[in-house]
């Protein structure tokens, strides 16, 4: 069983939560999380199969989860997930926007379009069509939390490809945005700033160019990187009532790689 279920408190008992990029990683993390501290949890990405072996087992631990495959950069995606949501459990109280794709950094001059392309799709437009659906969901009972993954790379240029970096400053600018426009109207949007996270993505990366270990661990004043689930508590504590203050922060979960 997820180490975290039965916490007392339960924070987000008889919320509904929308978890985005859920399949592996931070989202994956997020969505036992989320669901061991009471919240029905509709999980959300492109692949299908890790989706429904990740909804199994958070039903098998006596949560309740939806998978709802799907690409967050087709607004249709996003729409048919949404209306899930709120079919099944009956209401979208929580969004965790974590859906994100980067590369390795490649000089901007030698930066192809496509991938140009790819990471403004995911990491931008993913973003806008989840907010342009879960708001209105959301306003309909006039309350509201969401949390947008940023990075590092939203607040400094960490290293990675330019493409990612004015990305990620997008997500942060877009999530100030959305809490001017809907925090009198009931919903709270926040981001997280994260640093370097060991998951399969940056696996991935490290795979490919081993170098960059050493590099990613140097970036962070505690010379680590961070455990998928050490994010998906900072996302868990925004996403609840807890930070009920808290509006258009970008709260960061990096390691102290933006202090210094």
């Amino acid at each position: 069983m997820n180490d975290s279920a039965g916490r007392a408190g339960g924070l987000l008992r008889g919320r509904v939560a929308m978890i985005t990029g859920a399949s592996s990683g931070i989202g994956a993390a997020a969505a036992r999380l989320f669901a061991a501290e009471g919240a029905a949890v509709v999980l959300m990405a492109r692949r299908e199969r890790e989706l429904n072996e990740l909804a199994a087992r958070i039903d098998a631990e006596g949560g309740r989860a939806l998978a709802a495959p799907g690409d967050v950069a087709r607004s249709e995606d996003v729409r048919r997930v949404v209306e899930a949501a709120v079919e099944t459990f009956g209401q979208l109280d929580v969004a965790f926007n974590n859906a994100g794709w980067g590369t390795a950094g490649t000089d901007l001059h030698e930066t192809e379009d496509a991938v140009f392309d790819q990471v403004m799709d995911v990491n931008v437009r993913g973003l806008w069509n989840c907010l342009r659906h879960q708001v209105p969901a959301m306003l309909a009972h006039g309350s509201g939390s969401i949390v947008n993954t940023a990075s590092a790379a939203g607040v400094v240029a960490t290293g990675a490809g330019a493409p990612y970096v004015a990305a990620k400053h997008a997500v942060i600018g877009m999530t100030k945005a959305a809490a001017a426009e809907y925090g009198e109207r009931g919903i709270r949007v926040n981001s997280l700033v994260v640093g370097c996270t060991r998951t399969e993505l940056i696996e991935g990366v490290i795979a490919d160019h081993p170098h960059l270990e050493e590099a990613f661990v140097a970036r962070q004043i505690q010379k680590r990187m961070a455990d998928p689930t050490e994010v998906a508590e900072a996302a868990l504590w925004l996403a609840g009532s807890r930070a009920s203050f808290v509006l258009g922060a970008a709260l960061a979960v990096d390691g102290g790689l933006t202090a210094v």
